[in-house]
């Protein structure tokens, strides 16, 4: 079911993109690279932008119920982790073992260390 509403998803998706670049705008567009200005006349003065609009209406209302289905869909499934919870380790009632021993260190390089 996921894979069908994602593989639908993405056909409207394009299809969408397809419309919105085909419509004619105010100036020279993509449209009109491929012969949007004329086609105009194939379906009368106003029919290729009302069918245009039909169809980008079409194509973005089925884009957001696709994307809500998605959304829906994603969320009714749980997240899987590879990280287990588990409960924190209590505190240990041990004192931290004490620091080691200080030896001091020699004055100049190659100077014999100070005896114990």
């Amino acid at each position: 079911m996921y894979v069908l509403l994602l593989t639908l998803h993405l056909l409207v998706a394009v299809a969408l993109i397809g419309v919105v670049l085909l419509q004619s705008g105010k100036g020279a567009d993509i449209g009109a690279a491929f012969g949007g200005g004329s086609s105009q006349t194939v379906f009368g003065g106003r029919g290729a932008a009302t069918l245009l609009h039909k169809v980008t209406t079409v194509a973005a209302i089925l884009f957001m119920l696709t994307s809500l289905s998605l959304a829906l869909y994603k969320g009714e499934r749980r997240a899987s982790s590879v990280i287990r919870e588990e409960p924190a380790a209590p505190a240990s009632s041990t004192s931290p073992a004490p620091p080691p021993a200080a030896t001091p260190a020699p004055t100049a390089p190659g100077a014999p260390a100070p005896a114990k």
